[in-house]
């Protein structure tokens, strides 16, 4: 059996799927462009800004915010605690849990990000014709 290239052409041109990862990896691509000066990727700002609260952090609640396995959480944090940006401690709650803390020159690092980030954020926004909309359809998907 093959599947005929009608089809392919069908799947190319409807499938949520391709179409959502092909638009997260250029988004991805443009974030990590305008981050780069201040020496991070979309994916370390992201950590980093999940860090940004009063308390430490669990590992599984930023791995579920940011929608990350473990292992990958685990690679990703092993990054910024070799360049001191965050802290990992253990839970005294569970010692089998981690903590996750930003160190002062994560906040720093963070803080030289941030307009970056809002500058080329609102500009991709300004591209949408209803950013909140596409907000929540996505929020939708992320949920199902």
């Amino acid at each position: 059996m093959t599947v005929p290239f009608e089809t392919t052409l069908l799947v190319r041109d409807s499938c949520l799927c391709l179409h959502v990862q092909r638009a997260a990896r250029a988004l991805a691509r443009r974030f990590d462009e305008a981050l780069k000066p201040v020496g991070l990727t979309s994916g370390q700002f992201s950590l980093l800004m999940s860090l940004n609260r009063p308390a430490p952090a669990a590992m599984k609640g930023v791995a579920d915010l940011l929608a990350m396995d473990r292992t990958t959480l685990t690679a990703a944090v092993k990054v910024l605690e070799r360049r001191r940006l965050l802290k990992v401690t253990v839970d005294p709650a569970d010692r089998r849990g981690r903590l996750l803390t930003l160190t002062a020159a994560g906040r720093g690092k963070l803080a030289a990000a941030l307009p970056a980030w809002q500058r080329h954020h609102r500009q991709l926004e300004a591209l949408l014709a209803d950013p909140g909309a596409l907000r929540r359809d996505l929020g939708l998907l992320a949920a199902s």
